[in-house]
């Protein structure tokens, strides 16, 4: 039934990890240039309002990822344990769940987001500058929001039955599709020459409708791959279950792994709160300082997602030696890594934060937002390890409780503290601050519970 099944049980460590992390790292990659992009694109008009309101926009086109994230790491590490137990029935079972939920998610989200678009993003920091294109980009992401749900869920099902290639591969698709689709919707004209094409000048608008196109091509190439008979998954309705542990089997390791992204909106929508105190400048150069922070951080999350199949399929079958393993070779990748990318992104601040808008007020605020930024890189993917580790293993209580800690329950008072504190310096090193001490709180939680693995 499994196709993959030396990837699990019998490649070396190192080999194991790298077989499923490169292709996830990639994947994340491709995340991070989907949400790129678009501020790039927006970037190139030069109105730092029509930026703003991508990054306000942002967190609320979190909260589809987070219904994405419901379905999709629930599902993904639920049916990784089943693979390692052999119950092949129950992963057409969790897949057949998992898709059916995410249309009803996706159409309920996009509902809400245009009944409830000017109160959303009033209460997410929009001004009378920024509210009608936040409005336009809000729009076009809710017709297609049933699509990203879809997008982000699969591909951490397919990932889940350690086809990480082929997840990379949807992902590649829609993003390439949205990097040639972006300029031709967004941007009023291109120069090649002397010559002079115009194109749609759709602006945010634009931005949105490529990204929902984008999804669209994703959600048809995995759903091609499952119907090709090569997946164990299943899109039956017959196969649709939600007693027998389904239903609970997900949400309790979906609702914290969602939570996740929720509370990354609510933070972001904080944030926007606090720096709106500031002007719209310290908005849009946040929006970007984030936007290149995050292909930092999506490298260091891809290495510890990757890894998570091979834990929750060893602790499945209770190889605790293995699993152990793995989460080490994880940990040392990741501080390898961020070390890495702190040096070089410190070294080409201004660089990276130009590449974004030609705008001297924006660049100079976004310089020191994303050096500070990097003060946490080098250890913040311990904390991702773990988590993704909880998660694997089934562990609710301690995933809930680590996603709450990162984006609530650190994050925010953070917020208040710093402005008390340092005003607009504090605010920026929020974040940073709450990532090192999540660091902390992951790797307690995760010596509380070693000694339940035998040999560890």
């Amino acid at each position: 039934m499994i196709q993959n099944i030396d990837v699990f049980e019998k490649d070396p460590v190192p080999e194991a990890v790298l077989k499923l992390a490169v292709p996830t790292v990639l994947s994340m990659l491709v995340t991070v240039l989907y949400n790129m992009v678009d501020t790039f694109f927006v970037g190139q008009i030069g109105d730092p309002n029509q930026v703003a309101a991508v990054s306000i926009a942002t967190p609320i086109f979190l909260l589809l990822m987070a219904a994405g994230n419901m379905f999709g790491v629930g599902g993904s590490t639920f049916l990784s344990r089943a693979l390692g137990e052999k119950k092949y029935d129950k992963v057409k079972h969790i897949s057949s769940f998992s898709f059916y939920g995410c249309i009803i998610a996706g159409l309920a989200g996009g509902f809400i987001f245009v009944i409830f678009s000017n109160s959303i993003l009033t209460v997410s920091g929009a001004s009378e500058n920024t509210l009608g294109f936040a409005r336009t980009y809000l729009f076009w992401i809710a017709w297609g929001a049933p699509f990203v749900v879809l997008s982000s869920a699969f591909a951490n099902l397919i990932r889940g039955e350690g086809a990480a290639n082929v997840s990379m591969n949807g992902m590649m698709l829609g993003t390439v599709a949205n990097i040639i689709l972006d300029p031709l919707f967004i941007l009023p004209q291109v120069s090649i020459g002397s010559f002079h094409v115009r194109l749609l000048s759709m602006g945010v608008g634009g931005a949105a409708i490529a990204t929902v196109i984008g999804n669209v091509l994703t959600v048809v190439y995995f759903l091609l791959y499952i119907r090709s008979g090569k997946s164990a998954l299943s899109l039956s309705l017959k196969q649709f279950r939600i007693g027998g542990g389904i239903l609970s089997g997900i949400v309790s390791i979906g609702v914290p792994a969602s939570l996740n992204n929720i509370l990354m909106s609510a933070s972001n929508i904080f944030l926007n709160k606090f720096l709106a105190g500031y002007g719209d400048i310290p908005i849009a150069a946040m929006g970007i300082a984030m936007k290149a922070n995050m292909l930092v951080v999506f490298i260091q999350m891809g290495l510890a997602i990757g890894a998570q199949p091979l834990l929750g399929y060893n602790y499945g079958a209770k190889n605790y030696g293995r699993m152990k393993a793995v989460m080490k070779f994880s940990i040392i990748c990741n501080v390898i890594s961020g070390s890495l990318l702190m040096i070089v992104y410190v070294l080409f601040t201004r660089r990276i934060v130009s590449l974004f808008i030609p705008n001297e007020a924006v660049i100079s605020e976004g310089i020191r937002m994303l050096r500070a930024l990097m003060l946490s890189v080098p250890v913040l993917g311990i904390m991702f390890v773990f988590e993704f580790a909880f998660q694997a293993f089934g562990r609710a209580a301690e995933t809930l409780m680590l996603s709450v800690s990162r984006q609530g329950f650190v994050f925010i008072p953070m917020l208040f503290l710093g402005r008390a504190v340092a005003g607009l310096d504090g605010v920026i090193l929020a974040q940073p601050v709450a990532d090192i001490l999540a660091v902390f709180i992951s790797l307690g939680m995760f010596m509380a519970m070693k000694k339940e693995f035998k040999d560890c």
